[in-house]
């Protein structure tokens, strides 16, 4: 009974959020009789006033990679203090392996100036006027996101 409610609560809590796939990728492990393939998704999911999250999963087939990814990424949300016109504060700064991501507030009606995955992480997070810089060489676009969620994560409101 209790495992029941606690599904339902976490479904409608899903529902709130918005979700984008920022990467689906195909993976392989060798096993005795050659390779086994399996799928990899990685996506951003968020309420659009404040609330982010990135999950990473993979399983034998898409959509439970998808499933498995939204239940870890509603697992890991982060809050984020957001000023009257929709922006951030003051600069951060983040750094997530070899990425390393700048953001930055900006004035209202400039609107969200960012590249790759940095864009949907702050799209989600309801951010709607601020800058955001890629400062590493990195294209690795899960690192990009997560080195944004890093830079995020040190908004003390």
């Amino acid at each position: 009974m209790r495992s029941r409610e606690f599904s339902k609560k976490q479904e409608r809590n899903q529902s709130e959020f918005d979700q984008k796939l920022i990467d689906l990728r195909r993976v392989a492990r060798v096993v005795a009789g050659g390779r086994r393939f399996g799928f990899r998704a990685t996506l951003v999911i968020g309420n659009r006033s404040g609330e982010v999250g990135i999950g990473t999963a993979k399983a034998s087939d898409t959509s439970s990679a998808i499933q498995k990814a939204v239940r870890l990424a509603g697992k890991n949300t982060i809050k984020i203090p957001l000023t009257k016109v929709k922006s951030i504060p003051y600069d951060v700064s983040g750094k997530f392996s070899s990425a390393r991501v700048l953001i930055r507030p900006a004035v209202e009606g400039h609107g969200l100036v960012a590249g790759s995955s940095v864009r949907a992480v702050l799209d989600f997070a309801g951010i709607k006027n601020a800058s955001a810089k890629i400062l590493s060489h990195t294209k690795n676009k899960i690192s990009n996101a997560k080195a944004a969620i890093e830079a995020l994560k040190k908004i003390r409101s």
